[in-house]
């Protein structure tokens, strides 16, 4: 573009453009509308044309233009969403922007308000920024929707509704100025035409005769508009073909008006080409930013005495700085971990706390083992009517003690995966209660939550795995067959109380005596498995887990992503999230502008 657009306006207006570059970058348009030059006009009315050659591209969305020098030929960055491209080749830009398109609005059919912005920056543009809009379409292409037309007004109206910008309205010389529904578009929001700025396009393809009505138009007669008319005859298609270059085609344009005879006195008033435009532009931008600043400012601290006295009336949350997130944080895991040693050591006392549902599987696991007693009396009775046929070198009335240790075994082996089913609902129970904490605790934070909420099942897995080798353990050693002899022998004469009088040895009758023996253990058997299998479990699935989840969440405070710890998933966190990200924006934007107040 060397040579179509030079230095044309002083540096002290560079400054005035970057400021609402830079407030447009932090998102300050969410909350207010920027001053901007928004480009419009009618499906082929050359507004393309004007943008390319105002910029050396086919048009983007967002065009910022930056004049530099220090040796930079051409850079530009591409970017939309969190998608960033920097590239030194002007060929790429319209694929690009074209890949973009498709990803935004889908491939060469939808209508997107997200805006792709492409920064250009070279010492052959002006400095300039403006938001190029779909051309209106009224009938759709292929796969378009029946409503495009809708769609792509609403778009537009969006944009040049607000008084903060500049509408660029694009009209080509050889249709009826009047009928053209981007000017329509812009007279309903802009009836006095205080902030319009009409572009006449396609000179040179005017019916003769039409001159002095063309001319009318371009001199602010016809349809008058406070910031008038500027003409510029663009390269057509047939010389975009023969790529002839930019830099030519504006000498072209100039020749052009120098020697119409019509035209010839736009380009002496500076109503013609496009370095006459984009000089305008500039001015009419900064201008505009120069008015509008006192009223930004004066938006901008209304809303910031907004946002903070909602902020007052939001629940509590994590403070935004480090410091304050930290120790947030910490009481927050903190009381984390006292609730769960308060269940844990029995000191909550709820309906239906976490002892209440173990003490009733804990009796229930005593009631079946109470109840294992009837058929092993049975199973222990039609053993010993055929002992005989076990005995070895024994006298008769005494039974082979492998007899004896095998119904045992064989009692003891039943109770195993019983014992088992306890573990896992037990495991379920305090799993259930650890989680409706984590819950209650962490229900604003979901990467806080599905952390610990992880750590619980992991570390109670583990512990499962301990506790059913524990468990298994146990049953190896009740394989073992012993007591203290004090205890079975009390447990023998209770047994035998109502057959023997007590002063009576218990081995008079010694088939009855075997029977008895085996009961006899057997309930020495009960008591300790209703016993151990719940200490066990209660120690391995509740104490173990309290103490290795309070280590394991003080340890997430070591090199803790804080914020991400915090991140809140509530109504009220994300108001109060969006309300600290307006409240940044505006403290941002409010030191940006006081430099220039």
């Amino acid at each position: 573009m060397n040579g179509v657009v030079h230095s044309h306006v002083e540096q002290s207006i560079r400054p005035y453009i970057d400021l609402i570059d830079s407030l447009r970058s932090i998102g300050i348009q969410k909350d207010l509308a920027l001053p901007t030059i928004a480009v419009i006009g009618d499906q082929s009315s050359g507004k393309s044309s004007v943008l390319e050659a105002l910029s050396g591209v086919a048009c983007p969305l967002e065009l910022r233009l930056k004049k530099v020098t220090g040796g930079v030929n051409w850079k530009a960055v591409l970017s939309y969403r969190d998608k960033k491209k920097e590239f030194n080749d002007s060929s790429l830009v319209e694929n690009y922007i074209e890949e973009a398109q498709n990803e935004l609005a889908g491939k060469g059919v939808g209508i997107c308000d997200e805006l792709i912005i492409l920064e250009i920056m070279s010492p052959d543009v002006c400095d300039l920024t403006l938001i190029d809009l779909p051309g209106i379409a009224r009938v759709p292409v292929k796969g378009q929707p029946e409503d495009i037309e809708q769609q792509i007004k609403s778009l537009i109206r969006k944009y040049i509704e607000k008084q903060e910008t500049i509408n660029l309205v694009v009209v080509p010389c050889n249709t009826d100025i009047a009928t053209t529904e981007a000017l329509q578009m812009a007279q309903a929001v802009d009836p006095k035409g205080m902030r319009s700025v009409g572009i006449l396009t396609k000179p040179d393809l005017i019916d003769k005769g039409t001159e002095t009505k063309i001319l009318d138009i371009a001199l602010n007669k016809v349809i008058p508009l406070h910031k008038g008319y500027i003409m510029v005859k663009c390269r057509g298609q047939q010389q975009i073909n023969d790529n002839i270059s930019l830099e030519k085609a504006a000498q072209t344009e100039r020749d052009f008006f120098q020697e119409h005879n019509y035209f010839r006195c736009l380009l002496n008033e500076d109503k013609a080409t496009i370095k006459s435009l984009a000089v305008k532009l500039t001015q009419h931008l900064v201008d505009h930013i120069k008015k509008t600043l006192p009223q930004l400012n004066e938006q901008i601290k209304k809303q910031l005495w907004e946002v903070r006295n909602e902020l007052k009336e939001c629940e509590d949350g994590p403070p935004q700085d480090p410091k304050g997130a930290k120790q947030f944080l910490t009481q927050t895991l903190t009381g984390f971990i006292d609730q769960i040693k308060s269940i844990s050591s029995g000191e909550l006392i709820v309906k239906d706390n976490l002892f209440v549902q173990l003490r009733e599987k804990y009796e229930q696991w005593n009631n079946d083992l109470n109840e294992t007693k009837i058929s092993f009396y049975k199973l222990t009775e039609e053993k010993l009517r055929d002992s005989q046929s076990y005995r070895g070198r024994e006298l008769l009335g005494f039974s082979n003690y492998r007899v004896f240790e095998d119904i045992l075994q064989k009692q003891v082996a039943t109770l195993k995966n019983p014992a088992v089913d306890l573990l896992n609902a037990i495991k379920d129970i305090i799993i259930k209660q650890f989680n409706d904490v984590v819950n209650q605790c962490f229900k604003n934070y979901p990467v806080l939550r599905a952390i610990t909420l992880d750590k619980i099942q992991n570390i109670q897995s583990v512990q499962q795995e301990k506790a059913e080798q524990r468990i298994s353990e146990q049953f190896d050693m009740e394989n073992m067959i012993f007591t203290q002899d004090p205890i079975y022998l009390k447990s023998l004469n209770e047994i035998t109380a109502e057959e023997f009088s007590k002063d009576q040895s218990p081995f008079v009758n010694k088939k009855c005596t075997y029977s008895d023996m085996l009961k006899a253990y057997y309930e020495i058997v009960v008591q300790q498995m209703s016993d151990q299998l719940p200490m066990m479990t209660t120690l391995f699935m509740l104490k173990q887990t309290t103490q290795l989840m309070s280590i394991d969440m003080l340890n997430l405070l070591d090199g803790a992503n804080v914020k991400e710890l915090l991140s809140e998933d509530s109504d009220d966190g994300r108001k109060r999230r969006d309300l600290h990200a307006r409240l940044e924006r505006m403290s941002i934007a409010q030191e940006k502008i006081s430099k220039f107040m």
